[in-house]
């Protein structure tokens, strides 16, 4: 898997002909969905085509998402993916405490297999750095939107950005990775897409989750560096290969530490161009 995943496509696990496109789609990593995306009559099938699928080691890293935890589902879930020879991590939705995240990962999955967190209400917004620090197999958290905006009823999208950089700075504190924003709903509104994806990066999300595979492309482009920063970066580096410590370059432009690690991570973002 590339050190920094851009693209997340979601397949409902009851479609397997839907699941084996998205796994040759181009997608970093491919998450087949046993939640929100599966009836209550298709659960079952879609726990054990997945299982099916995970026997093998599939081309592309794949995660599932299982139910909430609260559901009549999730534990059947575990049981029957959790030690899947071709399952990379586990997706948890709605997550709203630390101890849940403990639960999992001590009694449900094998130990270290990576967990990550989704958190789709404001208790689990309010909770959002205690779940991000509960457990060393949690590798991520990431909000679910739709849930989030249900919940605070029914605010626009300006209104998610405080939730936004509550996760992200959540994220950053417990030394996660950045998280992926959340799907944008219209498959057909690219255009809007290209300008969600250009605010969340601005608040500092890294890549996306996409529910259709002409949104990836889309997603790529808006996350990865452009020419101006690709030559900003190496100015940067360059810079601090030949002098320790704080310095102004000759533009003005005021480097430390922590700038070269953002040009560092940038040029390594460029290398998928």
């Amino acid at each position: 898997m590339t050190a920094f995943p851009l693209t997340w496509l979601y397949a409902p696990g009851d479609r397997p002909h839907v699941v084996a496109k998205a796994l040759t789609s181009g997608a970093d990593i491919v998450v087949v969905d046993l939640e929100d995306a599966v009836a209550p009559d298709r659960k079952a099938y879609a726990r054990a085509a997945t299982a099916e699928l995970l026997a093998e080691l599939p081309p592309v890293p794949v995660h599932v998402r299982v139910n909430a935890l609260d559901s009549p589902w999730a534990g059947q879930d575990l049981a029957a993916v959790a030690a899947a020879p071709g399952l990379c991590a586990v997706r948890l939705p709605k997550i709203g405490s630390p101890a849940e995240v403990v639960r999992i990962a001590q009694h449900a999955v094998p130990t270290g297999l990576p967990l990550y967190a989704l958190l789709e209400t404001a208790l689990g917004v309010e909770q959002a750095y205690a779940v991000a620090t509960a457990h060393p197999s949690l590798r991520g958290i990431a909000l679910g939107e739709a849930d989030l905006r249900a919940d605070l009823g029914g605010c626009d999208d300006e209104g998610l950005d405080w939730s936004r950089s509550r996760v992200i700075v959540a994220a950053r504190a417990a030394g996660l990775p950045p998280p992926a924003q959340s799907v944008h709903p219209d498959v057909r509104d690219l255009e809007g897409l290209a300008a969600s994806c250009v605010h969340g990066r601005a608040l500092g999300f890294l890549g996306r989750a996409a529910i259709h595979p002409r949104q990836l492309p889309v997603i790529e482009r808006a996350f990865l560096p452009t020419e101006e920063e690709i030559e900003q970066a190496e100015t940067i580096v360059k810079a601090a290969a030949t002098e320790q410590g704080a310095q102004a370059l000759p533009d003005g432009r005021f480097i430390d530490t922590a700038v070269v690690a953002a040009a560092q991570r940038t040029l390594s973002l460029a290398r998928r161009r």
